[in-house]
């Protein structure tokens, strides 16, 4: 990462700089949250056997879920107008142990992995409209323990790296930067899926569609295997509303965080419920369940149904949408989770280089530029959804800590403002949170687990920096 030549003024006490106003943080939100779960996650939830009816239901379920966590975290954005987000809310509220394991978390698995897999999806979607070559096809054979082949899909991995490396120098150079991206193809996709919106709104299909259609459908679920198909169906819902929370990341550059921040997470979790809800419902009126549960497991939903609606075209103008989309969350991600390290490092409890920032742009540039590296070697792992899938619980384990510090610190007095829905809202989150460890655990035990031993390795480290702030007297 390039840098200026080195100044008298100590980098890490240089603040970041407030240049995000309400819109742009509105469409960060947005932006980072639509990236391609919209587009590909109706062929999973058709295949578990749930009524179109219940597959709105389950966008619906989650997209309140994740409203109540917006509504929590509204209520802990008045602690702080410094940049974490929720390593800050923790920290101001239990102090820097489970701070730190969810900054530690974030660091190894989750925003690295985040923008590796966003990545390596931009860079698949680009090799289905441009065949990429494959310069290290030679190597692809190398494996590390058999599990891990670093030069396998060479072409493919070296277009995700180039495409993090790009978007991180562009936010190397400003968050206004950054931002501006972030505004132009936010605004884009959402045209893009309301146009998709209303074709298949419209769409009406041929005669002998219509007779194949009027097939039977099979018998509805109930009891056990409908709750268990619910469940899964909304683990896909939440997999696309993921990333709602990482505005927080970049407290310290919003203006009038207290003001704002509540607000462009309100709205923005709003706009992508909105936009969800009535592109499946729309992808279904194009295609019904019996045909979108027979499309391959690989095919991209939305991909089959614009061809579906207008052929080829439509094919290739969803390709450069979703392409568009990730892009756009990735830039998003990249902003965001750097943040969380620089934040960590100020306050003395992750790596001194992280807290620096630009003396000319005001921008984490050590954070950007260790988050970049990390990202690059998880997209060679080709191993980033197997780490994200086992952390999936992490998320709503640290849900359920920050309803938890919402209560805590409106019972000690330190939150005055009025929370939207307290105290009826946070305790669903916390039970809803704990219903959906237990039954990951339970799924997906041995990924639990190995999730979990993946956190707890941020123990050790914990201590160092306890003890190494203890030595200095910080």
């Amino acid at each position: 990462m390039p840098e200026e030549k080195e100044t008298t003024t100590d980098r890490s006490k240089i603040p970041l700089n407030r240049a995000l106003g309400l819109f742009t943080a509105v469409l960060l939100v947005t932006g980072i949250m639509i990236g391609s779960g919209v587009f590909k996650k109706i062929i999973p939830m058709s295949q578990t056997g749930l009524s179109e009816g219940w597959i709105l239901g389950a966008w619906v379920i989650a997209g309140i879920i994740t409203m109540f966590g917006a509504f929590t975290i509204s209520g802990l954005a008045s602690l702080t107008e410094q940049s974490g987000g929720i390593y800050e809310y923790l920290r101001l509220s239990f102090g820097n142990f489970f701070s730190f394991l969810f900054g530690w978390t974030d660091f190894a698995i989750i925003g690295a992995a985040s923008a590796a897999a966003l990545g390596y999806i931009f860079a698949q979607t680009v090799n289905s409209l441009v065949p990429l070559p494959n310069p290290l096809e030679s190597l692809a054979h190398i494996s590390i323990a058999n599990f891990i082949f670093p030069f396998a899909n060479s072409g493919i991995k070296l277009l995700a790296i180039a495409a993090i490396a790009l978007l991180t120098w562009i936010n190397y150079l400003g968050v206004k930067k950054g931002g501006a991206i972030s505004n132009v193809i936010t605004s884009a996709k959402i045209l893009g899926i309301l146009i998709i919106i209303v074709f298949g709104l419209f769409y009406t299909a041929p005669a002998a569609d219509n007779v194949a259609a009027a097939i039977p459908a099979p018998d509805p679920l109930s009891g056990t295997a409908f709750y268990s198909a619910m469940f899964v169906a909304m683990l896909s819902a939440f997999w696309a509303y993921d990333g709602w929370s990482n505005i927080t990341y970049v407290t310290g550059e919003i203006k009038n965080p207290k003001r704002n921040l509540p607000f462009a997470i309100i709205i923005g979790v709003s706009i992508a419920m909105f936009l969800y809800v009535l592109a499946n419902y729309a992808y279904m009126n194009v295609l019904p369940l019996e045909k979108l549960a027979a499309v391959d497991q690989n095919t991209i939903g939305a991909v089959a149904v614009a061809e579906t609606m207008i052929g080829k075209i439509g094919r290739t103008l969803i390709v450069v949408l979703i392409m568009v989309s990730v892009f756009g969350s990735l830039n998003g991600v990249i902003m965001a989770h750097s943040r969380v390290y620089f934040q960590m490092a100020r306050e003395k409890y992750f790596f001194k280089a992280f807290a620096k920032a630009h003396p000319r742009y005001r921008t984490p540039y050590i954070s950007l530029f260790f988050t970049f590296l990390w990202s690059s070697v998880l997209v060679m792992s080709g191993t980033f959804d197997i780490l994200t899938d086992m952390v999936i619980f992490a998320g709503f384990l640290f849900y359920a800590l920050l309803a938890f510090a919402l209560f805590k610190m409106k019972r000690n007095g330190t939150i005055k403002t009025k929370v939207i829905g307290y105290p009826v809202i946070p305790v669903i989150l916390i039970l809803f949170s704990v219903a959906l460890i237990v039954n990951t655990f339970m799924v997906h035990t041995q990924y639990s687990l190995i999730g979990l031993g993946l956190i707890l390795t941020g123990v050790p480290f914990y201590f160092y920096f306890k003890r190494k702030n203890s030595l200095t007297g910080e």
